[in-house]
């Protein structure tokens, strides 16, 4: 059963210590809703343009797939015959869950979904139409963020796309100080407290490293995708289609 996010009202945090664990998930589906801004819409989105670009026959990736929410909007939009749609997460409580959820809403006449306990950096990309990453480079060793989406491209078939949602920093200083403000409007409209977004950004500090919109679209180009598109933006948060 989904609760509401209350993870950071009375725990003291350390810097760092944000781990995808049963805590997370048991609160998850509120926890995101409440702090990415048009996330409700970002989702079924995503699954429209699946539908546009997913291939017959081909494979489809949701990558750090969490409790498969990009997974269950491709399912239910993509009518590409004998596609499948792979969801990987390194979270073992993560796909525990998706397991039980894709079991409760089993569909034979919807793509068959095949979550994967496993490290997205050791995922083979094979035959791939659409490959998602939804909020999950910027948990990515920086470091490594490159040769992953070199190794989608290299996995992609002609005609397929990346789609790529992450949290953005700003060069400007002003704008970033401004955008971070009214993400954190948005936070205490949905009803967290100063309290707990200060104790939220301490533990993801170091943990989620955001990159700014120019990091991304130059290391998109050098990954080997010749275009890239922004589709949406909520704040600080972004969406990018790219492909080769």
């Amino acid at each position: 059963m989904n609760r509401k996010d209350r993870l950071y009202d009375s725990e003291i945090t350390q810097p760092g210590d944000f781990v995808f664990d049963n805590r997370v998930v048991s609160v998850f589906p509120d926890m995101i809703n409440r702090s990415v801004p048009g996330y409700g819409q970002l989702i079924p989105m995503i699954g429209m343009l699946a539908r546009r670009y997913a291939q017959p026959g081909s494979n489809l990736y949701d990558l750090g797939c969490s409790l498969g929410a990009v997974s269950l909007a491709m399912r239910a939009a993509v009518q590409a015959s004998g596609a499948r749609i792979f969801a990987v997460d390194n979270s073992a409580d993560m796909i525990r869950r998706l397991e039980e959820i894709l079991q409760a809403t089993a569909d034979e006449a919807l793509l068959q979904v095949l979550p994967t306990h496993q490290d997205i950096m050791e995922a083979r990309f094979e035959n791939a139409s659409v490959v998602v990453l939804n909020f999950t480079l910027q948990f990515i060793d920086p470091e490594k963020r490159s040769s992953l989406l070199a190794r989608i491209a290299n996995g992609l078939n002609p005609g397929g796309v990346l789609i790529l949602s992450e949290k953005i920093r700003f060069e400007d200083p002003t704008e970033h100080e401004l955008q971070t403000d009214w993400h954190h409007d948005f936070k205490r409209a949905q009803g967290y407290s100063d309290l707990e977004i200060a104790r939220k950004r301490d533990a993801l500090e170091n943990v989620m490293i955001p990159d700014s919109l120019q990091q991304h679209r130059q290391r998109l180009k050098q990954a080997g995708f010749a275009h890239s598109y922004q589709w949406f933006q909520g704040f600080n948060f972004v969406s990018l289609l790219a492909h080769r």
